[in-house]
This record gives C-alpha cells, sequence and structure tokens, in this order.
C-alpha cells in the first residue's frame, strides 16, 4: 500500500545516541581529542574478519545526511564541533538525540531524513516478525531508529510524506483518490494514516487478530462505510497526536492543543515536594517500581503520584515502556553483552553522574501520553469492530481499481518496498 518502506537508521554504534544533547557532545570532544592510538577503540568501527569495515576513522565519505553539508574530513583528523545532536526516535514512546553526522551513522537511510519535515510522521511496525501485545504498531514525528517499534528485530518504516515539503503521499497515486469516490467525500493522506492508526495501534486489534498475524504481515480492514471510515480518522488524529508527544494532528479546538499532551488536572501524573527525585549525584537513581496501593510510580528515592495501573503496564509487543524508557536513565546503563558481540564503546560510558531535570520533564509527559492512550482504547475496539461487523473494501476491488498500483519508476532517492506491503492482505482478517 504504501510506495516506500525502509529500514530505520542504523548507526552500528551506540555512542551517537542518548537521552540527553549534551552527552553526545562531551562524547564527541572526547573522541576528537583522544591520541590517535586510542580513536579506533573509542570510535568502535564494524568489524569485519577482525577488520574495520563501512565506516572508521579513516573513513572519506563523499555523502551527506540529506539537510546537512558533506564533511569529507577523516575523524582521525576532526578538530571541529560536534554537529548539533537533534531529537530522534528511538524507541517507541522514548525520544532520545543522536549526531547527524553521516560519518558516525553506518546506515543513516537517506528517504527517511529527506522526508523530514513538521509535518512527517512516521509509522513503524514489524513485518518479518509479528506483535504479541499492545498496539501492532506504532507512530513518531523523528526519524525513527531500525528499532524504533520494539527495540529488537528490526521493523520497517513507513512515512506519511514522501518529500520534505509534505507534498507528495507516500501512497500511490490513485489511492487516494480511490477513496474519495468511494466514500463520496474528502479523503487525505492524514486521514488514511490516521484510520490506521484508529484500528490498530491499540491491543484489541493484536489480541483478536493474534492467530491471523502467526504470519507475520499486518492486515488492515478498510471499511467501505464512509461515516465509519469518517469516525476513525477523527479518533486516529488524536492517536497520532498522543504519538508523537503533542507536535503532530494539532487542533486545539478539538482538544489537541501544539504542546504535550495533558490529563484531566485531578488525573494528571505530579511529583509532590515530598517526592522530588534527587539531583545529587549520590542519589542517581537505579531502579524503578510501582506501588499499585498509592498508584505511585517509585522512582529511586523520588516518586511520581497519579500514576494509574495502565501507564505502568503499557507494553509494545511484550516490552514495558517504562522500564525500556528507565533502563537508558538510570545509573548503570550496562546492556548484558549477547554472543559474541563486542563491548560497546567507552564513549557511552560519558553520561550524567545525576538525575537531569528533562528526564523528570520528558517522564511526565510519557505518563501522560500512556494514560491518555489507555482511556481511547475502549473506544478503538469499539470502532473495530464496528468496521469488521460491516463492509469491507476487498484487495480485489483496489487492485481492479488500479488503488494499489505504484510508479514503475519511482522518483530518484525513492524505492519500492522491500518485504511484504503493509497492506498486501487487506481484509484478510
Amino acid at each position: 500500500m504504501f510506495v516506500y518502506n525502509g529500514a530505520g537508521v542504523q548507526a552500528k554504534r551506540t555512542w551517537v545516541i542518548a537521552p540527553d544533547a549534551e552527552s553526545l557532545i562531551r562524547r564527541w570532544q572526547r573522541l576528537i581529542e583522544a591520541p590517535a592510538d586510542q580513536k579506533e577503540l573509542l570510535f568502535h568501527a564494524t568489524l569485519r574478519d577482525g577488520k574495520p569495515a563501512d565506516r572508521h576513522i579513516r573513513s572519506v565519505v563523499k555523502e551527506a545526511i540529506p539537510g546537512y553539508q558533506p564533511n569529507i574530513t577523516p575523524l582521525i583528523d576532526e578538530q571541529g564541533q560536534c554537529l548539533a545532536p537533534v531529537p530522534y526516535g528511538f524507541r517507541s514512546f522514548n525520544r532520545q538525540w543522536i549526531i547527524p553526522d553521516i560519518r558516525v551513522i553506518t546506515q543513516p537511510t537517506a528517504e527517511l531524513w529527506g522526508s523530514r519535515s513538521d509535518q512527517q510522521i512516521y509509522l513503524t511496525a514489524f513485518l518479518e516478525e509479528s506483535p504479541s501485545s499492545g498496539p501492532a504498531l506504532t507512530f513518531t514525528g523523528l526519524v525513527p531508529d531500525l528499532h524504533h517499534y520494539k527495540g529488537s528485530f528490526g521493523g520497517r518504516a513507513f512515512p506519511l510524506w514522501r518529500d520534505a515539503n509534505a507534498t507528495a503521499p507516500n501512497f500511490p497515486p490513485k489511492f487516494l483518490s480511490f477513496l474519495i469516490q468511494r466514500y463520496g467525500q474528502a479523503v487525505s493522506a492524514g486521514d488514511f494514516l490516521a484510520y490506521i492508526a484508529a484500528v490498530a495501534a491499540h491491543p484489541a486489534y493484536t489480541a483478536r487478530f493474534q492467530d491471523d498475524l502467526s504470519t507475520p504481515g499486518l492486515r488492515i480492514p478498510i471499511t467501505a462505510d464512509h461515516n465509519i471510515f469518517a469516525d476513525a480518522a477523527e479518533l486516529g488524529r488524536t492517536i497520532l497526536w498522543l504519538h508523537t508527544f503533542g507536535e503532530r494532528m494539532t487542533d486545539p479546538q478539538k482538544g489537541r492543543p501544539a504542546h504535550p499532551p495533558r490529563l484531566p488536572q485531578a488525573r494528571m501524573p505530579r511529583i509532590p515536594a515530598a517526592g522530588a527525585i534527587p539531583q545529587a549525584p549520590t542519589a542517581m537513581p537505579d531502579t524503578i517500581n510501582y506501588d499499585a496501593a498509592k498508584k505511585r510510580l517509585l522512582v529511586g528515592q523520588g516518586y511520581v503520584e497519579n500514576v494509574e495501573p495502565g501507564m505502568w503496564s503499557y507494553e509494545v509487543s511484550d516490552k514495558q515502556v517504562l522500564l525500556q524508557w528507565f533502563s537508558y536513565r538510570k545509573a548503570h546503563r550496562e546492556r548484558p553483552i549477547i554472543g559474541d558481540r563486542r563491548t560497546p564503546s567507552p564513549l557511552g560510558d560519558i553520561q550524567p553522574d545525576h538525575w537531569l531535570s528533562e528526564y523528570t520533564t520528558v517522564l511526565i509527559n510519557v505518563l501522560n501520553v500512556l494514560g491518555m492512550l489507555r482511556d481511547l482504547e475502549p473506544a478503538q475496539e469499539k470502532l473495530l469492530e464496528r468496521i469488521c461487523a460491516g463492509p469491507t473494501v476487498s484487495s480485489e476491488e483496489l487492485r481492479v481499481a488500479g488503488a494499489l498500483d505504484v510508479p514503475a519508476k519511482p522518483k530518484r532517492g525513492v524505492q519500492k518496498p522491500v518485504g511484504p506491503s503493509l497492506f498486501d492482505h487487506a481484509n484478510d482478517l
């Protein structure tokens, strides 16, 4: 269904990504100021047969990430400042920062960077594995990591737009016009992405079709009822607004202001004076737990009140979002070495020695988003029931109408989908 889908960014080294921008700048300085005989170790090149391959400190990279100027200086000779880190779609509901320098990112996926804008939304989902719980797909307004959806098994990224001007929808040329004719009403690219969000970005979809999903590849039922489609698109716009932390699909008149989403005051997570998370190095949090009786999220020696059970238990394909989020911000962030994997670069050890106030801000944002998504799940489940109980648009009807035909010669920088399309089995459910 999408004209283009691609793998998310693969840096091939963990030190170029961090929950705070300042750590990345410090890591860069440590790298360029290191003696020449230490830079290879710090850079952590990909090895092939024991020798550096792909990116390494002597690489002369003539390309650049779209939106940035090329820099052919090999890192072993680099003395300049770090490019300003940019927000990055690291994991579902776990936004971090990345150094946008192609010399330190082995596979940046230029198509994703080239279509980046303040209107872009990236859908991320498994294609070779199947979701086991939670939403079957997630969204971000930031360029996504290869493992954005869950944190393992990779996945694919499906941009809403194929260009940075948000003028070329990433759907086959005749698809939206087919829907417009079928429904007798306007249907935009954003409307259809919102429809997908309403239908599949919740646990009832994943649970209902678990047996069908044993064959990887998501199948999305497309309603033939224009009223149901309109209802789904409206609900889906709120889902997209939440997944992008209030940066996309904004509409203050419909309760979607252009700032981080917030629950009603009475239910809003908050940190009282007595629960303040200490910022002293000696009190850097290393544990996170939940007190169900008090509805408290316990973060080291501090705590957050008004944390509902659904926020704490929210997961994406068996990955508990808050546990995963905290694991990248706690005092000890070591990851287990699996198999014959090498020890990560020492640059990764450069991180804050105390809990940052920005961590608290982001945590409150995440809790509000998860709580509001939980509130919408019953409506999404009822909507899915309505869609499946009524008439749907068949794959054959789409194909006969040419609505699935993609351009024979895609524009430069755009490739045909790799692997099965998200909609190869539309309505097989």
